[in-house]
């Protein structure tokens, strides 16, 4: 029997990093919950023994059902029938078979029957069902809804709506319009306050919605009259039974095509307020996005393991002038370079959201008690950490799933390209993660400003401090050379006070830094481990070459030949 948690050893190498104590000890409220419920943990060592249990549980789903449903699904896909989306026969059961085992709310609290799981054992999850179907991956991550919920709405709506997510309620976050893709400010949906029925009611179309026919929806709606920008748009809870949207259509995609992206049209659909009028946008969606972006660093993982699983099983079957392609050095490099930006994406991701893990959870408890002033600076301290780490998480990660899945679709040539191998699948589904929830332009620009406020400066000298195995010093040595040079090359573009210059190279700064930032996590993963010590070596060395090329490039352009790429 498939397992695909238990056949990775990756997973469990992250489960079991050092800040979990951490995590746990403020997620478990020091365990707060034993005495109230039967299925809590008791101690550290238990809740981690629940978290390897049910990501066990979910490994196996994921090998015999979602996993060899992934073709089917990819060939039925949903359709509309009546303006209601009905999901392709795997899709249902892969769904059925995730709820009927408790693994819909898994971040919700106990009391709304959820598992209480932090967001590192949930994002493991989130990879391992990429792994299987990246389609099917959005429809059941999109429970980071409740999440916003829990968060930001109150007390009522949290009674009325998070109970129903364990009990398989499906969710939508219904915010861009045919003229408000990455411009969410431009959102023209229309919400009105019915005076006599004491009623939100929304009026619009929505596009491009993951999942858009689903049980609970979260709609970015224009409340305020008059207004264009981001300050007159509101967030709004969507009810399914109240039956006043229509599906028009589900588009047709290159990839991913067992999740539904649908065209909605809201006819005086009642809705209810989440938090304040005038916030939607300004402080709820960025919240919603930036778990949303965490997802696409997991689905963006999955793929690039699903990738490179293809491509190192076709390289060791497939014989060529006599002996197999995975022993010509074009072939092994290849699968190495792969290996080696998989283990890079995938300590990016943990780290990340070991971050979001312990902001969220101190956040958490600042809403029961006052927080002391050493528990105020650790929020805050993970909170800017999150902060800056998403959009270069969400950056690299999801570029690296298309380069892994391009590569591997080479090791296997023209059978690649045809549909008698599931990397064809996988190709395909790779190459949403660089657009959606933000381009990786768009995560460049959110990324920059820790390039140049000095923030990923100060976490690469975090990390130089943690190297203190002496096998590593020659590797530790590159990457204190690398900062050096990362630093006089940020230094160079700013000190030019041109936003328009600054602008043109964000991206190769913003790579300088991810290449850095991730050849420490993998140093530090060498410490725990030797298995990823060649893939740190390899990494690190390139990663190199790649920065001298870029600070070559910044150091011998001239500002006026910014000038020279218009078109």
């Amino acid at each position: 029997m498939a397992n695909f948690y238990t056949d990775n050893a990756d997973l469990k190498f992250h489960m079991e990093h050092p800040l979990m104590k951490r995590i746990v000890e403020l997620k478990e409220r020091n365990f707060a919950d034993k005495d109230k419920f039967d299925y809590a943990a008791l101690d550290f060592e238990d809740a981690m023994d629940s978290y390897d249990k049910i990501t066990e549980i979910v490994g196996d789903i994921t090998g015999n059902i979602i996993d060899p449903n992934a073709e089917e699904v990819d060939r039925e896909g949903p359709s509309v029938q009546n303006g209601r989306v009905i999901y392709a026969r795997g899709t249902q059961e892969n769904y059925d078979a995730l709820v009927n085992a408790g693994l819909v709310g898994m971040t919700l609290g106990r009391k709304y029957n959820g598992l209480n799981f932090p967001i590192t054992p949930y994002v493991i999850v989130g990879e391992i069902i990429s792994r299987a179907d990246a389609g099917f991956a959005n429809i059941w991550g999109l429970q980071d809804c409740a999440e916003t919920i829990n968060e930001f709405a109150s007390e009522e709506l949290k009674d009325k709506y998070l109970p129903r997510f364990n009990r398989g309620a499906t969710a939508a976050m219904d915010l861009t319009e045919p003229d408000a893709g990455s411009d969410l400010q431009a959102v023209q949906l229309k919400a009105h306050f019915d005076e006599e029925k004491k009623e939100w009611m929304l009026n619009g179309v929505k596009r491009f919605i993951t999942n858009g026919d689903a049980e609970v929806s979260l709609v970015l709606a224009r409340s305020e009259e008059g207004t264009q920008d981001g300050r007159g748009l509101s967030l709004f809870v969507f009810d399914k039974d109240n039956d006043a949207l229509t599906v028009r259509r589900i588009e047709n995609k290159l990839g991913i095509k067992g999740s539904p992206t649908c065209e909605l049209v809201f006819k005086n659909a009642k809705a209810e307020l989440i938090g304040d009028r005038r916030l939607g946008l300004i402080k709820y969606v960025m919240a919603l996005m930036n778990g949303a972006r965490l997802g696409v660093g997991a689905q963006s993982v999955g793929i690039s393991e699903a990738a490179y699983r293809e491509g190192l099983k076709y390289a060791k079957e497939r014989e060529q002038f006599g002996k197999p392609i995975i022993e010509f050095p074009a072939v092994y490099e290849m699968l190495t370079v792969m290996k080696a930006k998989l283990n890079a994406a995938r300590s990016l991701l943990y780290e990340t959201s070991r971050f979001v893990d312990i902001y969220k959870a101190l956040d958490e408890i600042s809403h029961e008690r006052k927080l002391t002033p050493v528990e105020r600076k650790e929020m805050k301290t993970y909170k800017k950490k999150a902060d800056f780490y998403t959009p270069l998480l969400k950056f690299m990660s999801s570029e690296y799933s298309n380069e892994i899945a391009y590569d591997s679709l080479q090791i296997h040539g023209g059978t690649g390209y045809m549909k008698d191998f599931p990397i064809e699948r996988i190709y395909r589904d790779a190459r949403i993660t660089s657009i959606y929830e933000g381009t990786s332009q768009l995560q460049v620009v959110a990324a920059i400003r820790g390039v140049t406020t000095g923030l990923f400066t100060k976490q690469m000298e975090e990390y130089a401090e943690q190297i203190t195995n002496p096998e590593l010093d020659f590797l530790k040595r590159i990457l204190t050379e690398m900062t050096a040079e990362y630093e006089t090359t940020v230094a160079l573009v700013v000190e030019k006070k041109d936003a328009e210059y600054m602008d043109f190279h964000a991206r190769r700064l913003v790579e300088m830094v991810g290449n850095i930032v991730m050849s420490y996590l993998l140093l530090l993963d060498s410490m725990r481990s030797a298995e990823y010590r060649n893939s740190a070596e390899v990494y690190i060395k390139r990663a190199k070459a790649q920065n001298i090329e870029k600070a070559s490039y910044i150091r011998d352009f001239d500002m006026k030949d910014v000038g020279k790429f218009k078109i």
